[in-house]
C-alpha cells in the first residue's frame, strides 16, 4: 500500500509542476533576410506561444521564422500547462546587407533582387517606388519566355483581359547609366524606355522595368557585341552569359541596375505562363508587394 500511496504522490506532483520556458535559436550574426529555426527546450508544457519580436506569433511547438527587415528582436516563448504559464526571452540581432537588397513577393513566388550601386540613380528611383507602394497590385504585363519579363505600369492595377499595357508612368524618365560591369545575363533587372527615335538618349522610364529570361550565350556572340558597341566585358560578366545565357544584344542600349540573387526558378515559371497576342500571361502575375531590405 505504501508504495502505491509514493506512486500516486509522485504522479500528482508531477502533474502539479509548473511548466519551464526555454529555446534556443541556431542564427548567430544572421544578416536580413534569413530564416530562424527555434529548437524548444521547454519542460513540463502542453501548448506555447511564440512572439518573434517583429508583430508575428506562432504556437507551433518548434516554429522557424523568417526576419525579413534587420534589429534587435526580442523573441518570447510562453510555455502553458493548464492554467499555469512561464515565460522566457532571448534576443536575436538581424544586421542589415551590405548591398542593397529588395525582395519582390509575386502571386507566383517571391524573388530577392540586388540593386547595383554602380547605377545610383535608378537604384534611388526604385526604393522611392518600392517604400511608396507604386508596384504594389501591378502586373508582369509583357512576357516572353527565352526574352524577359516586363513590369512596373501603374495601368495594369485591375486591367481587364483586353486593355492593352506598356504605356503608363509616374510622369518622368531616368537619365541612362551604362557600365560594362552590368549586362543582360540571365535574372538581369534593368529600365523599359521608349525607343530611340523618340528617344535618342535612352532615357529609361520612370517606373517600368523588366528581368531577364534570355537564351544561351556563346563566346563569338560577346565578341560580336564588344565589336558593334565597343563596351569590354570583365571576366565575371562573360562567365555568367557562358554559364546563365541572356541578352547580350540589349546591352549598352538599356540600363541594368540589379540582379536576382535568389528566386531564379519563380522567374521561370512567371515565363512559362502562356501569353496571348500581346504577350500578356492569360493568367494575371500579380507583384502585391516590394520591401527594401534594411
Amino acid at each position: 500500500m505504501r508504495h502505491v500511496i509514493w506512486f500516486f504522490c509522485i504522479a500528482l506532483l508531477a502533474s502539479c509542476a509548473k511548466p519551464i520556458a526555454d529555446f534556443a535559436y541556431n542564427k548567430s550574426g544572421a544578416v536580413a533576410p534569413v530564416s530562424v529555426d527555434f529548437s524548444n527546450n521547454s519542460k513540463e508544457a502542453e501548448s506555447y506561444i511564440w512572439d518573434f519580436g517583429d508583430g508575428n506569433n506562432s504556437t507551433d511547438e518548434t516554429p522557424d521564422h523568417r526576419y525579413t527587415l534587420s534589429g534587435n528582436y526580442t523573441v518570447t516563448l510562453i510555455a502553458k500547462k493548464g492554467n499555469k504559464t512561464n515565460k522566457t526571452t532571448k534576443n536575436i540581432l538581424v544586421e542589415a546587407p551590405k548591398t542593397c537588397l529588395i525582395e519582390m513577393e509575386t502571386s507566383v513566388g517571391t524573388m530577392t533582387i540586388e540593386l547595383s550601386d554602380l547605377t545610383p540613380k535608378h537604384r534611388d528611383n526604385f526604393i522611392k517606388l518600392a517604400e511608396e507602394g507604386y508596384y504594389e497590385g501591378t502586373l508582369f504585363h509583357r512576357v516572353i519566355k527565352g526574352f524577359m519579363a516586363q513590369g512596373g505600369d501603374p495601368q495594369s492595377k485591375g486591367a481587364s483581359p483586353s486593355q492593352r499595357l506598356g504605356t503608363g508612368g509616374p510622369g518622368y524618365t531616368v537619365e541612362a547609366e551604362f557600365t560594362n560591369e552590368l549586362a543582360h545575363v540571365k535574372g538581369a533587372l534593368a529600365a523599359a524606355r521608349q525607343g530611340d527615335a523618340v528617344n535618342p538618349e535612352k532615357r529609361s522610364s520612370g517606373s517600368q522595368f523588366y528581368i531577364v529570361d534570355g537564351r544561351d550565350v556563346d563566346e563569338n556572340t560577346l565578341n560580336r557585341m564588344e565589336a558593334q558597341t565597343g563596351a569590354i566585358y570583365p571576366a565575371e560578366v562573360r562567365d555568367q552569359y557562358l554559364a546563365n545565357g541572356g541578352t547580350p544584344f540589349l546591352d549598352q542600349g538599356y540600363t541594368v541596375f540589379g540582379q536576382v540573387t535568389k528566386g531564379l526558378d519563380v522567374l521561370e515559371e512567371i515565363t512559362a505562363i502562356p501569353t496571348d497576342q500581346a504577350d500578356r500571361p492569360r493568367e494575371d502575375v500579380v507583384i502585391q508587394k516590394l520591401t527594401v531590405i534594411k
